[in-house]
C-alpha cells in the first residue's frame, strides 16, 4: 500500500541536539492540552466523514499508475524527532528523490529562483497526472490527518521538514521545531509555494512565538479558501 524513503537522523526528545545548536521546547501546559484535543477529535471526525472521498482518490491513483497509494515519507516534526509522515503518491514509484534534494541546494544558495512564481522543481517529471491534480489541490496531504490522530502533526503549524534540508539551516530556522508540524499553517495560508524559502521560516518561527488557540482558529478558517483560490497550493 505505501512506499517509504528516507535518511535517518538522531535528535534528542527534550531538546534539538545538532552541533552548536540547542534549543529548548517551550512549557504551554493548557494550550498543549487543549491543541491536542482539539486535533484528536478534528483528525477522527474528518477522517470518518472523508472516507468515501479518500477512498476514491485511492481508486483514482490506482487507475493511473497503480500501485502504491500511499506515499510515507521521513520528516522532522517536533524536537526535531522523525515520523513517517503519509501523503498520497503523487509521483512514479520509482522517483528519484535526489531530484528534490539537489533543487533545494540550489534554492537556499540563490542559484535558482521561482519558475512561473513558484518555489518548486519546475517542470517536475515524477510527478503523475492524478498527482498533479492532487497536489494543486492539496488533497495529497489528507492523509496526514492519521499522523495528526497519532500526535506526530497538528492541524495547523509549520510543514514537516525533510531530514537532508537541516544542512541548510541557519541557527534561527531551529525554532521552528518548538511546536509540532501542521497540515496546515501560515506558510500555507499566506501563498505557499510562492513564498520564497527564508520567508517560509520567518513564517514558521512567527508561529512558533505566537501559538494561541486564536491563531490557530484564523489558520484553519482561512486555509479552504486559499486552496479553492490556489494560493494554498503549488
Amino acid at each position: 500500500m505505501a512506499t517509504r524513503t528516507g535518511t535517518s537522523t538522531s535528535i534528542a526528545s527534550s531538546v534539538i541536539a545538532l552541533p552548536g545548536i540547542e534549543i529548548q521546547l517551550p512549557s504551554r501546559p493548557f494550550y498543549a492540552a487543549l491543541k491536542r484535543a482539539i486535533d484528536t477529535a478534528g483528525a477522527l471526525v474528518l477522517l470518518i466523514l472523508l472516507s468515501p472521498f479518500l477512498l476514491a482518490v485511492a481508486i483514482a491513483i490506482v487507475v493511473d499508475t497503480g500501485w502504491p497509494v500511499l506515499y510515507i515519507g521521513e520528516r522532522l516534526g517536533r524536537a526535531g524527532r522523525t515520523f513517517g509522515c503519509v501523503k498520497f503518491r503523487t509521483m512514479r514509484a520509482d522517483a528519484d528523490p535526489g531530484v528534490h534534494a539537489e533543487y533545494l541546494r540550489e534554492l537556499m544558495r540563490g542559484r535558482v529562483g521561482a519558475t512561473n512564481g513558484l518555489y518548486k522543481v519546475p517542470r517536475d517529471p515524477r510527478v503523475t497526472r492524478v498527482g498533479a491534480f492532487l497536489r494543486r489541490s492539496s488533497i495529497d496531504e489528507l492523509p496526514q490527518l492519521w499522523n495528526v490522530l497519532r500526535g506526530e502533526m497538528s492541524l495547523s503549524g509549520p510543514r514537516p521538514e525533510i531530514p537532508y534540508a537541516l544542512e541548510h539551516y541557519e541557527p534561527w530556522m531551529f525554532r521552528r521545531f518548538e511546536v509540532r508540524p501542521g497540515m496546515t499553517g501560515l506558510w500555507q495560508v499566506s501563498g505557499r509555494g510562492r513564498i520564497g524559502p527564508r520567508d517560509m521560516f520567518r513564517l514558521d518561527v512567527e508561529y512558533a512565538d505566537r501559538c494561541d488557540l486564536w491563531l490557530d482558529v484564523r489558520i484553519l478558517v482561512r486555509t479552504l479558501p486559499a486552496v479553492l483560490q490556489g494560493t494554498g497550493a503549488g
